[in-house]
Formats: C-alpha cells, structure tokens, sequence
C-alpha cells in the first residue's frame, strides 16, 4: 500500500513538473520574450504595426496576401513583390525599409540592408539559424536534417552533408540527368507528334528533377525511394498550411487533424527509409558490399559511417550508426525535397522566360551547338554556357525559389550600429532585394539577362541560394542539373508561350506558378545524339 501511494505521488509530481515547464515556457515564448524584445528595438527607433495579442500580425498578413493573389495578373509583369509581400510593401512605406511585426508572438524584424544581411549570414552563421516556430513547424517533415538544424548540430551535419554534393561525386550523377531528361524529351516528341502541340511544362519539369533526385539519392530502380517522394510531396503541403496556424509549447501533442495525419506520413517515410538503408548495412555486414554505395544515400552512409569509427563505442551506446539513423533519415528528406523542389522551380520559371523571350532561346541555341559540338552536354561544357548562365541567374533573381529566408539570433548580437537581442527572428525578404531600384536600377522588374555579363554587382543583392557558410549546399547540383536539362531542351526545341497560360505566381512554401506554365513546342530537326 506504501509502495503504491509512492507511485502515485511520483506520477503526480512528474504531472505537475511537465505542467509547471509547460507554463514557464508558454509564459516566456508568449509574454516575457516578446515584451523584452519590443523594449530593446523600441528603444533603437524599430518599430512597426501594432500586434494583436496572441495573434499579432498573422490576420492582417493573410488578408493581404489573399487580396493580393485573388487574381491573375493581366500579362506577364514580373513586378511581383506587391502580390507576393503586400504586407512588406505597405509597411515598409509606413514604418520605413526595417520594420517589426509579429506572427503570433514571434517578432520579425524585416532586414533589406544588403550590409547587414551578408553580415548576419556571414560573421553570425553559429549564432543564428531556424527558430523554434520553424523546426516546430518542419518537425513531421524534413525534421531536423542540416536545413533546420542550428549551431554545432548544424556544423557537424554539413560537414557530413557537402561532400555528396562535390568535385567527382557531382560528376558521377551527370548519368542520370542525361538518362532522365532524354526520357523527357522522347515524351514531349511523342506528345507533339500525336498532335498535342501545347503542354504544361512545369509538370514535366517536377517528374523529371523527382526523377532525377530519387536515382541519385537511392539509385536506380528503388521503388521505395519513389514512395518516399510522393509521400514527402503530400507533407510538403501540409506543412505549406501549417504556417498559417498558431504554434505554442505542446501543441505537437494536440490529436488534431494535421497532427494525425502528419505524424502518419512521417512515420510511414521512415519505415521505408529504415528499410532501405538496414539492406544497405546488412549487405556491408555480410560482405556482399564493401562500401554503402555511390549514391547520395551511400556517399551519406559513408560519411557518418567514416566519422563514427573515430568514436569508440560505450556500454550506452554499442552502436554508434544506430544513434545517428534518425539524423541519415532526416537528411535523406532534406535531400529529396530541396533537391526536387527549387530545381523543378526554376526550370519552369526558366522555361516561362525563354518562352515568353524568344530571342534568348536562339542565342542559347546557338551557343549551346558551338559548345557541345553538336552532342549531348557534359559537366566540362557547363562553364562555358556563358548565355545559359546568365538566363538562369537572371530566372533566380526574379523568380528565387523562396521569397523570404528567415534566421533567428540565438545570443544578442550587432549588426552595423544595431543590437539585436536573443530571440529576435530575422526575415530578409530576397524576392524585395532582388527587385530593389535601388540596387538593380530602373528596369529591376524587366527580364535582362546582360546585367549578369559582369560580376561586378555588390555581394548581398543575389541570394538566391543564401549567402556565407549556410549557404545552400545543393546549389551546385541544382545549377548543374539545370544546365543540363535546359541546354538539352532548347537543342531539340523551340517554344513560345501559349496564349493560355495565365501569369499568377503564389508562394506555397516556395514560388511557383497557380496554373502551371503551357508553351507551345515545334521539334528542331536534326536531333542531337542520345547520350
């Protein structure tokens, strides 16, 4: 009887522990921190529209947004930035180019100076990174795989991380490119050939670059790696909505809808993803394979598999691989999501522009027969793409892969004649940075890809993979990968814009076009020879 009226006194205290942390922390994230954080940028002239308690700003930026998108543009005007940020552009006429406003309780200073910015994503990389309302918001999806990760967690992943993204190892995916995108291209030649002269490009764009992401991460043939996908595509909306809800300590445990079904996918992409890599393991173990393979999943593998035989196992940790499965499985999803997603992206957008200009297309072309010599394109032809080059970055400035990148100051910091106190979250809206006047001069808003013809421009002004340390570490094979694809594309066709395409860019964790993007298509004869 003693025994269990102990127990019961131990459950209660615990009880009352996990509700006392639940309200010190409720209390910090929705009243102390918000307050002080108010008081600091109060004090250095910052301020911005007032919040709403509990909500802060979070209404007033969907009725915006909602306004702003209820409609299709009238042409393709790539003056975006009202329709995508209407909330920057109202408040920053109002409160000036740096402003505070609130997502719930969360306060976001909007950060344009180009010197500030390169400093925080530079000097400050292990200081700042994703807030808690970001990880808690990506938790059931990419998890906390090196795009969410912070600090030394993120130091270390990335160094385990960048090498599958580097030197032979990007060459060795250049098969797969080739292979998939000539599978593309006979499908488009069969589409037009059976009189469907109009398609929406875009959607052959994300099969292929999911295509494509799913051989290189987990090599050809494995049906798992194609569920994975589609399942992390299904997540990817989900978290897309979760933005616009509320997130406070313990809502995670909440059974609601999203949470159910969030939690379901998840679970389901990690059993497929523990099955693949045990087979993986369990053929090294046997002997049937002397290495974890030469795909990203493999390289990965190794790369842990290298660092954890310099740390010697202990009776509370035996096996070392085994502690470190959640972190391979976290940035094997971080891997097929940002892998598919920007490139896709921007090859649509690229081929919208390309479309819409088709003069570029015949300098390209051009370009593209001297280079390769009438052949299919390899790695050692990229760089001398000149023209591409340039048609890209001009594809990533106006239309990047996402339209503001947020950090959060983990210490207080400064940033020029700034304090920025612990907490504070910091949001640089790249799509208002890449249309500025001010740095990009009067035809910011115009399709012109000589501005590029020189790299004379300020660091700080083209972000569209982030800047410094924390960079994106796939930028090199999603540049890669397009080269390829679009000098490919634009040697067996010509393609103008269908006069039903409907200009309508939104943001659903990234921007992308509503109705997709149709262009006409003519075959360009002869073809070049299959790689």
């Amino acid at each position: 009887m003693e025994i269990l009226l102990l127990l019961l006194v131990l459950v209660l205290l615990v009880i009352l522990t996990a509700f006392a942390n639940l309200a010190r922390d409720t209390i910090s994230c929705y009243l102390l921190t918000p307050m002080r954080i108010k008081r600091v940028m109060s004090r250095q002239g910052v301020s911005g529209p007032p919040p709403r308690f509990l909500v802060g700003n979070i209404l007033e930026v969907a009725s915006l947004v909602t306004r702003s998108t209820s409609r299709d543009m009238p042409s393709i005007d790539h003056d975006i930035v009202a329709r995508l940020l209407p909330h920057y552009v109202l408040w920053s006429k109002i409160y000036g180019k740096m402003f505070i406003y609130w997502n719930g309780s969360e306060p976001r200073l909007c950060l344009t100076d180009t010197d500030m910015t390169k400093e925080l994503l530079g000097k400050y990389s292990m200081v700042s990174g994703k807030s808690w309302f970001q990880q808690q918001g990506s938790k059931n999806f990419v998890g906390k795989g090196v795009l969410m990760a912070n600090g030394q967690d993120w130091y270390h992943q990335r160094h385990i991380v960048a090498p599958t993204f580097l030197g032979d190892k990007l060459k060795s995916y250049t098969g797969y490119i080739l292979e998939s995108t000539e599978k593309m291209l006979q499908s488009l030649e069969s589409a037009v050939e059976s009189g469907k002269s109009e398609v929406e490009i875009g959607e052959y764009m994300t099969a292929l670059t999911s295509d494509i992401i799913t051989q290189t991460t987990f090599g050809s043939g494995c049906e798992n790696g194609k569920k994975i996908f589609r399942l992390l595509t299904r997540l990817q909306r989900l978290t897309a909505r979760s933005t616009r809800h509320l997130w406070f300590p313990g809502s995670r445990f909440f059974p609601s809808k999203y949470n159910r079904e969030t939690k379901s996918l998840k679970k389901e992409v990690e059993r497929l993803l523990t099955e693949i890599i045990q087979s993986r393991k369990d053929c090294v173990e046997i002997g049937r394979s002397s290495s974890w393979g030469n795909d990203l999943l493999g390289t990965l593998l190794n790369e842990m598999d290298n660092r954890a035989s310099v740390t010697k196992p202990t009776p509370s940790s035996p096996d070392r691989f085994n502690l470190d499965l959640q972190l391979i499985m976290d940035e094997c999803k971080t891997i097929v999501f940002t892998g598919h997603e920007s490139t896709a992206l921007l090859l649509t957008w690229t081929a919208m522009l390309l479309a819409a200009y088709p003069s570029w297309q015949d300098k390209i072309r051009e370009e593209v027969k001297v280079v390769c010599n009438g052949g299919p394109p390899s790695i050692e032809h990229l760089p001398k793409l000149a023209l591409l080059s340039m048609v890209i970055n001009e594809s990533l400035r106006l239309y990047p892969p996402v339209a503001i990148l947020p950090r959060s100051a983990f210490e207080d910091i400064r940033l020029g004649d700034l304090d920025i106190p612990k907490g504070l979250a910091l949001w640089i809206p790249v799509l208002a940075i890449h249309h500025s006047e001010q740095l990009w001069g009067k035809d910011a808003n115009m399709f012109n890809p000589e501005r590029f013809a020189s790299r004379t421009y300020a660091p700080g002004r083209f972000i569209p993979f982030a800047l410094g340390p924390r960079n994106c570490v796939g930028q090199s094979f999603a540049i890669t990968e397009a080269k390829m694809i679009l000098s490919m594309l634009i040697s067996r066709f010509s393609f103008t814009i269908s006069e039903n395409y409907r200009h309508a860019p939104v943001t659903v964790l990234t921007i992308r076009p509503k109705h997709g993007v149709q262009i006409h298509l003519t075959p360009l004869k002869p073809k070049i020879p299959s790689p």
